[in-house]
């Protein structure tokens, strides 16, 4: 049979078990209102019911399901032997609500338990028929006082999302409150664990796919939620059509009134032809409407697959690690375009999951509104006697653009020729991450990592790191002690010779901007603009063992060992941009002058010192100038000099590791080349496959020279 629920406030719930559909009234003394919202967790067998007097309730069917005695109130043959006609004498009395069990203000009759509130449209006449209500029931569903949150919200419930899945069961409720929060659920009931303020009228609807919660707000807003970090990802506004990237692809006038529900019907006819897409609307200005929409192009959603990677028991880890980088290469996670921004988000997702799997424990740590999150992951090495060493790894899965002009393939596709793949990212930043993830996996699954493993990979790097130093000062105790930190996040200056980084030179970005001024004119700071400054003070001489290390390089490279120096060891300053404003005509004077420089700062220079003799010295030149215009100076981004100790552990284990794999030892360098910002990025397949080798090598070579040292 099909029967309905009736609730006392006669709104109807269809409950199945098995293949038998079971009439029950819920009946609750507390007065709950209206129920507003229904959400089913299959897992636990709970109803979840939001209400109108702001308070969430639950009933556990599984003790209907599973209790033995067919006498017990809650018995699920008790339930369904049942029938006949039900007297008010079975109904729980209670006293009358004076708002829930009121009559309209026209009626002017004091509330009573039998009050309707009827919805004709307009005030019932005197002879307008009486509603039928059924009256054949099974049984009564008392939900105990335990099964009750009072004051869930501060405002009506109005709508509810399970979000049922391996790692657990969450529900999200909406309120009229403006409010969302999120519970954790278990057999004894949910559990609040946070709430999202969302600021624009009454959260209406909700959503949940994957880890994204979508929000849909009174006042014709909706939230985009990443439920991992707990974060406001987008606000987009209704009744515009939106792509996968929430970028704006139409929007028109639907309605008279407020669409009230809306949903795309995809399904493909049984003929031959093709059918369209279709979108129903349906307003409050009694309209039902139906467009043909030409959907925008899907992206690959790689966030729902259960398992990211191939059973590594059937393959190699090498083969895991080429397969990994094609997943990772395809989504085109460039930070520096606002319409990828959720690529990036996914590309996070992606790699949290993907570490998972290889055996990390991982997490998102948020960086902010607007901002791409941080992907944290931990190998665990085998526990001992003695504190194991702790190695950092650092990366980036943010990528710059990359236009067609130039590329021989699909930059996001990973493409293999003449023993190199290619891809934006597979050298900067992506082929890198997988490398080291497999390696450590590998060492792993032979019980063979006697130190941890800790990822820290960002996805700002090409965007100067927003709000990066913050997240992992804010982290510090989830992301523990560290010793030592390794990053392979530079070129080579050959690719068939191995190299090692051991220094980098500092930065400093500056920018300038001349205004010219009137006393009325109000000039915007502008937020993006990039520069640098040069000195040459306390810049460390030259040892004779560097000397021959440059004279070694400028065999190697066939590049003068003085143009080396000035590239690695020697401060810079360059001047990257002048802009100006107005129509560039030359007969104009432009009202706004624009500059971006950029500084680099080496041995043994200090950074503080250098930031505040840049800005005295312009502020002073200007000042000589006695001009009437405006200079405006924006020091937005600094980086310190780091250079590494040949000598200590660390870097003798890394050296000797390179040395075993590749047969030489390796070049000593500091920066190298940017190639990997150029069209056709590649990396050789040799190159990445030695690289995972290498690493494993220097994690056993830190972990003996670790014993050894104590």
């Amino acid at each position: 049979m099909n029967t309905a629920v009736k609730i006392r406030t006669y709104q109807y719930v269809t409950i199945s078990y098995d293949d038998l559909i079971v009439t029950r009234t819920t009946a609750s003394e507390t007065d709950a209102g209206d129920l507003f919202s229904l959400a089913w967790s299959p897992s636990f067998q709970i109803l979840y019911i939001g209400c109108q007097n702001t308070s969430l309730q639950w009933y556990d069917f599984s003790d209907i399901v599973s209790s033995p005695n067919p006498g017990s109130s809650s018995s699920f043959t008790d339930l369904v032997s049942i029938s006949g006609t039900s007297t008010p004498s079975t109904i729980p009395t209670r006293k009358a609500h004076k708002f829930f069990d009121s009559y309209p203000i026209y009626e002017r009759r004091p509330a009573d338990l039998f009050a309707r509130n009827t919805s004709t449209g307009g005030l019932p006449s005197a002879n307008s028929p009486e509603p039928e209500y059924p009256t054949t029931m099974c049984s009564h569903l008392s939900l105990p006082p335990t099964n009750v949150i009072d004051s869930a919200h501060y405002g009506y419930i109005y709508c509810m999302a399970l979000l049922d899945s391996s790692a657990g069961v969450q529900l999200a409720t909406g309120s009229g409150d403006e409010s969302i929060k999120l519970w954790d659920c278990t057999d004894q009931g949910p559990n609040s664990i946070h709430k999202f303020e969302c600021s624009h009228g009454a959260v209406l609807a909700l959503v949940a796919q994957n880890e994204t919660l979508y929000a849909g707000c009174q006042d014709g807003y909706v939230k985009v939620l990443d439920l991992e970090t707990k974060t406001l990802v987008r606000t987009i506004i209704v009744q515009e059509c939106w792509s996968a990237s929430f970028d704006c692809t139409a929007s028109w006038h639907g309605h008279g009134g407020i669409v009230l529900s809306s949903f795309i019907d995809t399904q493909q006819s049984s003929y031959s032809v093709a059918t369209p897409t279709l979108l129903v609307t349906g307003g409050n200005d009694n309209y039902i409407k139906v467009w043909e929409i030409e959907p925008p192009k899907r992206r690959k959603d790689t966030s729902s697959d259960r398992r990211l990677l191939p059973n590594v028991d059937s393959q190699s880890f090498t083969d895991t690690m080429t397969y990994a980088l094609s997943k990772f290469i395809s989504i085109p996670s460039v930070s520096s375009i606002p319409s990828n921004s959720e690529d990036c988000r996914q590309a996070a997702i992606w790699l949290k999951k993907c570490l998972y799997q290889l055996g990390a424990t991982s997490s998102l740590l948020p960086t902010g509104e607007g901002k791409n999150p941080l992907v944290l992951g931990i190998f665990n090495g085998t526990k001992g006697d003695k504190p194991k060493p702790r190695v950092l790894f650092y990366g980036h899965y943010d990528v710059i653009a990359a236009p067609v002009q130039g590329w021989s393939s699909d930059p996001f596709t990973l493409t293999g020729r003449n023993g190199y793949l290619y891809g934006r990212g597979v050298t900067d930043n992506k082929g890198p991450i997988i490398a080291v993830a497999c390696a450590a996996a590998e060492l792993l699954s032979q019980r063979a990592l006697g130190c941890d493993l800790i990822f820290l990979i960002e996805g700002e790097e090409e965007c100067g790191s927003t709000g990066f130093g913050e997240t992992v000062e804010r982290f510090q105790d989830s992301i523990g002690e560290i010793d030592a930190i390794l990053v392979s996040n530079s070129t080579w200056i050959g690719e068939d010779k191995p190299c090692i980084t051991y220094g980098l030179r500092g930065v400093v970005h500056c920018g300038l901007e001349v205004v010219y001024y009137r006393p009325e004119q109000i000039s915007n700071e502008r937020p993006d603009l990039h520069s640098g400054v040069e000195g040459d003070d306390h810049v460390r001489a030259q040892t004779a063992e560097e000397i021959a290390l440059y004279e070694l390089l400028s065999e190697v490279t066939q590049q003068p060992a003085a143009s080396l120096c000035s590239r690695w060891r020697e401060p810079s300053l360059t001047l990257h941009t002048l802009e100006v404003s107005g129509p560039k005509n030359a007969t104009v004077i432009p009202g706004i002058v624009k500059s971006q420089v950029s500084l680099r700062i080496v041995p043994d220079q200090d950074l503080d010192t250098i930031v505040k003799a840049l800005v005295d010295y312009l502020q002073s030149s200007f000042k000589e100038l006695q001009s009437s215009n405006k200079l405006k100076i924006n020091v937005e981004h600094t980086a310190d000099w780091w250079l590494g100790n040949l000598d200590d552990h660390w870097f003798k284990s890394l050296e000797s590791a390179v040395q075993d794999v590749w047969g030489v030892a390796p070049l000593r360098i500091r920066e190298g080349g940017d190639e990997a910002h150029l069209p056709n990025e590649r990396i050789s397949l040799k190159n990445l496959q030695k690289g995972k080798a290498v690493i494993e090598k220097f994690l056993l070579n830190v972990v003996e020279k670790s014993i050894l040292s104590t």
